[in-house]
């Protein structure tokens, strides 16, 4: 069984991080059902990186590829620590679209290391990007989204559920931060029709990062499309009704009959939950 996705016509949605992975698979799989998209990273095809430079997607591409399903995509070159920037980035596009009804924080520095071996400056770059950059895009949309019906404001981070992350500790502390910024939001905005929820893989997901600090193996590893499709559930969903939530991935769509996940597999065979590994080790899989 597959989840009924919902139908997003007309609505815009603003997605940190969509020049690859999960962000921009979250973007696809939003226009695949009518939504228009804000794509928002730090890779532009306008920049020069010189001739050695892999830019391995861009803004631009992920919106060209949006309009290609029939939709309208905006992309915007923004980096999430400036808070000058995200409030530009915010107001360009509800000047553009009018309405924006979905705020997705993606965007995400990653360093897997022990305290004693990461830098001073890539702890404050880990806080920096998914902390503050988090906080700085919530608070330049909360005005906006408390006026619109439906609207969701959700973030790609854990369940605040552990003390301690051994092994991972600065990036954990930095992702956690996201969610409890996130469902702090819940209760802030409720009663306005805000649905502020996290969202999470129970495995490690195949993106360039994962590949990049050796998370596992591909058979530990699922496709981003399994994150795209959790986002699609909540979407489905009554923002005022669903809100404050830390859902896992496959939990959520479990729950909403899936109940063969093969589809998602990187390779045959069911992946480890790696992902919740690293930041709640008490989780079980349900059988």
């Amino acid at each position: 069984m597959t989840i009924e996705r919902p139908d997003l016509s007309g609505r815009t949605a603003f997605i940190t991080g969509t020049t690859r992975g999960i962000g921009k698979a979250l973007a696809l799989s939003l226009a695949e059902q009518g939504c228009n998209i804000v794509s928002t990273g730090k890779t532009s095809e306008e920049d020069d990186y010189g001739e050695d430079e892999d830019l391995e997607g861009s803004i631009e591409q992920t919106a060209r590829e949006c309009r290609e399903l029939g939709v309208e995509a905006l992309p915007i070159q923004l980096d999430v620590r400036d808070a000058g920037a995200v409030e530009a980035a915010a107001e360009e596009a509800i000047d553009h679209f009018g309405e924006v009804g979905i705020v997705v924080n993606n965007a995400s520095a990653i360093q897997i290391a022990n305290v004693a071996d990461l830098p001073a400056d890539r702890f404050d770059l880990l806080n920096e990007v998914n902390v503050r950059g988090t906080y700085l895009t919530c608070r330049a949309f909360i005005d906006h989204l408390t006026d619109v019906e439906d609207a969701w404001l959700l973030a790609n981070a854990p369940p605040v559920t552990v003390d301690r992350a051994p092994g991972e500790a600065p990036y954990a502390w930095s992702k956690l931060g996201m969610s409890f910024i996130t469902l702090s939001l819940a209760t802030e905005l409720s009663g306005k029709g805000v649905g502020c929820n996290s969202f999470w893989p129970v495995t490690a997901i195949d993106t360039r990062a994962t590949r990049y600090f050796g998370l596992g193996t591909e058979d530990d590893w699922r496709t981003p499309e399994i994150v795209s499709d959790t986002v699609l559930e909540i979407l489905s969903r009554d923002p005022s009704s669903f809100n404050g939530n830390a859902v896992y991935d496959e939990d959520l769509l479990r729950e909403a009959g899936v109940e063969d996940f093969s589809r998602y597999n990187v390779t045959e065979g069911d992946p480890a939950p790696m992902s919740v590994q690293m930041f709640d080790q008490s989780y079980e899989r349900p059988s």
